[in-house]
């Protein structure tokens, strides 16, 4: 009877918490997700394309903020797009030029070279049309002329830097003054509320962090763009130096041989 009991009570035991095991398990399969609308957040952002995920920040960072940081963006693009090709196109091969203003400096004199220089692209081209012009007034009066028109023609290079320049410090500027009534708008819930609690200050912060990372994003984007331009700039007026020195010497040597 002992060695009874003592089985059927082994044998409820060991049901007993089998039940509250399977009790349990499916209790834990059954919980809901604590946070569904995250989980499904997640993959609705994974599954959308980028210019999507763009278009909802730009929302949710408050188009009265990064509307003026769009239009940094827009405008140093179109600034900085049309000095590349400008200064792409004032690019030039002063071998190849001074090639064929020797020879027709050799053939045709100073007429036929101006007409070559006329005919050609670029600030060089310019250059070499104005010294070649004050050929009749003397050596000095030609290396005057390159030199005075040099300092125009870098100035025309130049046009456009300074906008471009502007608009990488304004976009930075723009995002943080965003991110600072963002912080003052977080503030105020908490103190219209009496409480300091998450969801209040969340808007505001999320405000403040997307406007800050816009104008850090368009300043770098524009910094690119002028830093290319500046150096090609440099490129071409070295060319331009050197170009005007040869000039200068292959007028002379026309002059002495002639």
């Amino acid at each position: 009877m002992i060695l009874g009991i003592f089985a059927f009570g082994f044998n409820a035991v060991a049901q007993d918490g089998g039940t509250t095991e399977a009790t349990d398990s499916a209790a834990v399969a059954s919980e809901p997700d604590p946070y569904p609308e995250q989980a499904e957040y997640e993959i609705a952002e994974e599954d959308q394309p980028f210019d999507q995920i763009i278009k909802d920040k730009f929302i949710e960072g408050d188009p009265q903020f990064m509307s003026p940081v769009l239009i940094c963006l827009i405008l140093g693009l179109a600034i900085a797009i049309e000095r590349i090709i400008s200064l792409n196109l004032s690019t030039t091969n002063t071998q190849k030029l001074l090639s064929k203003v020797e020879d027709a400096l050799e053939s045709g004199g100073v007429e036929a070279a101006k007409e070559v220089t006329k005919s050609t692209r670029g600030p060089v081209a310019s250059i070499f049309t104005q010294g070649l012009m004050r050929m009749s007034e003397g050596i000095e009066m030609v290396e005057k002329s390159v030199i005075a028109y040099g300092s125009v023609e870098m100035g025309r290079l130049e046009r456009g830097l300074v906008w471009i320049s502007l608009f990488i410090s304004l976009a930075p500027m723009l995002g943080f003054m965003g991110t600072v009534i963002g912080m003052i708008g977080a503030f105020d819930a908490i103190e219209a509320a009496g409480d300091i609690s998450p969801s209040l200050v969340a808007g505001g912060i999320k405000v403040a962090l997307l406007t800050t990372v816009a104008g850090l994003i368009v300043a770098i984007i524009l910094q690119l763009f002028y830093n290319y331009c500046v150096s090609k700039i440099d490129s071409i007026v070295n060319s331009m130096e050197d170009a005007s020195i040869s000039l200068v010497d292959l007028l002379v040597k026309h002059k002495l041989t002639k």
